[in-house]
């Protein structure tokens, strides 16, 4: 189960596209219920910012179907984030449109943005590949984080992966040494549980 991590190659510097999971339950009045998902995400983003990364961080949040849903915005998760952060995360209006490329162009070393939700697009369940291309285009480098949404061959998750060189965050290789572990030297009785997604 090894992979290539972000500790294993050359980041500093780079202008980096980090998959994560955010798809955080909120109450009706869009206050995030439960954090763990994002903060599960903060020692990948620390670790870029201690290697003055600029980082461009995206995620899916509930099922809008590709469409535009306010309700799905990941509006909450910039805020929650910058809060967890101590710093600001810039939050674009899209996720391909020229909004997204503008502040993508524009970020510094050290500054960190959030793309809208990258389901309000069709083509990213699709794993259509010219969508891909263009969330590749503002990057340099590709690190998946997400690992609730890893084994999902779309977009954002595995297409991007053809156009930049791809490694893994740290709650991956944190999950996949547990997992590892798990089936190599399981503790006895070994009992797995599986649910349908």
């Amino acid at each position: 189960m090894n992979k290539k991590t972000i500790k294993e190659i050359d980041v500093k510097g780079k202008k980096v596209l980090v998959r994560c999971d955010f798809n955080v339950p909120m109450d009706e009045e869009k206050n995030i219920t439960d954090n763990t998902r994002i903060v599960a995400a903060l020692p990948t983003i620390k670790y870029l910012l201690d290697n003055d990364c600029a980082i461009i961080l995206c995620s899916h949040l509930g099922r809008p179907k590709g469409e535009f849903k306010p309700e799905f915005s990941l509006k909450p998760v910039a805020k929650e984030l910058s809060k967890l952060l101590g710093k600001e995360v810039i939050m674009a209006k899209d996720v391909i449109g020229e909004d997204a490329k503008t502040k993508a162009k524009d970020l510094k070393l050290g500054e960190v943005m959030l793309l809208e939700n990258v389901r309000f697009h069709r083509e990213e369940t699709d794993n259509d590949p010219e969508f891909s291309k263009e969330l590749a285009s503002m990057a340099q480098i590709f690190v998946n984080d997400a690992f609730g949404a890893a084994h999902r061959a779309h977009s954002s998750t595995t297409g991007v992966a053809s156009y930049l060189p791809a490694v893994s965050g740290l709650l991956i290789e944190k999950e996949l040494k547990f997992l590892g572990n798990a089936l190599e030297n399981p503790e006895r009785p070994f009992v797995a549980i599986l649910r349908r997604c």
